[in-house]
């Protein structure tokens, strides 16, 4: 049950046409793990934080420096040299009180790793900027059956999409993967890293924001996740477009995508 003052501050929330007090008494019994803490990370927890999810994992081993803040919104300059985990519980907590805080401070290593910690968890939304780790994450959740909620940016660009391979599609065959996305590793120079190519900002909001917002229709229910879709952001051209994928064996979808934004 909501408290007096979680009313007040979610009432806009409530109010909502088809979120209302149950799908807020949703977010509030959530446990969600946010794998990164940076540019993606940043919004996600953010949002999530705001939204009133009842506990918030933050797992990352990393800590902030000066070139985070131009991107990373969770951190601040006098936090330069912390554990972005610790920095960031500082954000969530001064922001809502009522979220429940879990600190992971190392970076997960193992496909393993990530199927334990996502299998305490109802939602994992991974904001890492490797392919490898990305993969990794998408290994653990899928084991412990537990939905992900990916991101990835570049430059000026940026996608998102949902894997959760233990659910039915409404044709009753799986839901695809991150496997059926990306059934090959693409090659390491069409994954240029921020470091070497630079991000604008504002790019990881968009996509974070995204993210966050997949995160809370998993949890309420509410509208249809990006299942099977990739969204596709062009920051440069203010457009969107969708690319359909779908998993082994599963009848009809469009084309698969491997995009180099993996």
């Amino acid at each position: 049950m909501l408290s007096e003052d979680e009313i007040r501050r979610y009432q806009r929330h409530i109010v909502l046409k088809g979120l209302g007090a149950p799908g807020q008494n949703r977010l509030k019994a959530a446990k969600v793990l946010v794998v990164g803490a940076g540019g993606l990370g940043s919004p996600v927890i953010e949002y999530l934080a705001a939204a009133g999810i009842g506990v918030l994992t933050i797992a990352d081993g990393d800590r902030v420096s000066l070139s985070n803040l131009q991107r990373q919104v969770v951190h601040r300059t006098d936090g330069v040299g912390k554990l972005k985990v610790e920095s960031a519980g500082e954000f969530v907590e001064a922001l809502n009180p009522n979220v429940a805080l879990t600190l992971h401070r190392e970076m997960i290593g193992t496909a393993k790793d990530a199927e334990r910690l996502a299998a305490a968890h109802d939602i994992v939304v991974d904001g890492t900027d490797t392919f490898a780790v990305r993969k990794m994450i998408a290994t653990g959740a899928g084991r412990a059956h537990v939905p992900l909620v990916s991101g990835a940016v570049s430059m000026f660009d940026g996608q998102v999409t949902v894997f959760a391979p233990h659910l039915q599609t409404k044709t009753g065959d799986g839901a695809p993967g991150f496997s059926d996305l990306y059934p090959k590793d693409p090659p390491a120079e069409a994954l240029p890293r921020c470091e070497d190519v630079g991000i604008l900002g504002a790019v990881t909001g968009v996509i974070g924001t995204l993210m966050a917002m997949e995160a809370i229709k998993l949890i309420t229910g509410l509208g249809e996740p990006l299942i099977g879709r990739l969204l596709i952001y062009d920051g440069r051209r203010a457009q969107f477009r969708e690319v359909n994928y779908r998993g082994k064996g599963q009848r009809g979808g469009g084309d698969q995508s491997n995009s180099s934004l993996a």
